[in-house]
């Protein structure tokens, strides 16, 4: 099972998690607990993991290798367009240290 993690800096991590979590329930498997600070999501291709920490919110996805694109851009996609006004971006690392993808706000998005 391939892994990858993200750290997206926000000083509301638990509202977007939160957030993520109620969004996919309606096709998902989610969970999400105020108290701890995590959650999970689970996808037909891999899983989610959610962590809140005091100045970000730490994703983890897991699934095939040839997942690994795909479900990065589903959960960052999801994060930095709820977190719009926050300019969210989700950088994605692979577990080997190669770069994943990137998600972050559009630039025609800002001049709408």
């Amino acid at each position: 099972m391939a892994r990858s993690h993200a750290r997206v800096a926000t000083a509301r991590p638990n509202r977007y998690a939160k957030q993520l979590a109620s969004h996919f329930s309606r096709k998902l498997e989610t969970h999400w607990d105020e108290e701890t600070g995590q959650g999970s999501l689970t996808f037909g291709a891999g899983t989610a993991t959610m962590t809140a920490a005091p100045d970000a919110l730490l994703l983890v996805v897991e699934g095939d290798e040839a997942d690994l694109d795909r479900l990065e851009d589903v959960v960052g996609r999801h994060l930095v367009r709820f977190g719009t006004k926050d300019e969210l971006v989700a950088e994605w690392f692979r577990a080997d240290g190669t770069p994943g993808t990137v998600q972050r706000k559009e630039q025609d998005e800002e001049e709408a």
